[in-house]
């Protein structure tokens, strides 16, 4: 069950985003009082694809996934979602329904802004807007960039691409394989499970990753690279 936290307890003032530091105080105020926190435990939807979208969140902190919902047994994994990243930034564009499901891989806590409140500050916050489109031009960006490997690339090539950008996605010693499940993994390369399985195993083989239980690590990113650019 999600864990609802009252609206001051989701202090903008440490929210580390480019685009709240640029809020007047007024400003502030009004988005103050138009939020509240919300704990999501691992495996808990922040947003559902096809739902009533009334809310912009923000994530404090924690692991999720966003995915496009395809059928009973397979979807496909869009990006990571990490602490100080937005969900759902097309409603604040009279999107009224969520185009994708984005859900926790860990215990995951977001700021749930009231999608006027948000679009007020776009039309009222010039600074603000920029950096809300900018952060909207980034996702479309990651989106095409999925899509183009998905239809150009064969399978070597796109389970490399997918291991380096989650690989990538690791900040430190705060790794994201142990919480994902080789169907995860397979929904970010646009496989299936089996296949995934398989060359996993093959790139092991090759020396490019190690298999450590649910854990993946890139020994040969350079070879990784390579079969991802010619995949």
């Amino acid at each position: 069950m999600k864990t609802f936290i009252p609206p001051d307890d989701c202090s903008l003032s440490h929210i580390e985003a480019p685009c709240f530091r640029n809020l007047l105080p007024e400003e502030i105020e009004l988005a103050r009082n138009s939020k509240t926190m919300v704990v999501f435990r691992k495996g808990e939807n922040l947003t559902k694809q096809g739902a009533f979208a009334s809310s912009v969140l923000f994530v404090m902190d924690g692991l999720a996934k966003q995915y496009i919902e395809g059928d009973m047994t397979h979807n496909f994994n869009l990006r990571l979602i990490r602490g100080g990243e937005f969900v759902g930034l097309s409603v604040a564009f009279n999107n009224h329904t969520y185009n994708y499901s984005v859900v926790a891989l860990k215990e995951t806590t977001a700021c749930l802004i009231e999608k006027e409140a948000v679009t007020s500050l776009i039309k009222g916050n010039g600074a603000f807007a920029y950096n809300i489109i900018n952060r909207y031009c980034e996702q479309n960006s990651k989106l095409y960039t999925s899509v183009h490997d998905l239809m150009y690339k064969q399978m070597n090539g796109r389970l490399a691409g997918a291991l380096l950008y989650l690989w990538k996605e690791q900040a430190g010693n705060d790794e994201v394989f142990p919480f994902l499940s080789r169907k995860d993994i397979a929904d970010f390369a646009g496989l299936s499970t089996e296949s995934t399985v398989k060359l996993l195993k093959s790139f092991e083989k090759d020396g490019l990753i190690k298999l450590e239980d649910k854990n993946i690590l890139l020994q040969d990113i350079p070879g990784l690279e390579q079969i991802s650019l010619v995949g």
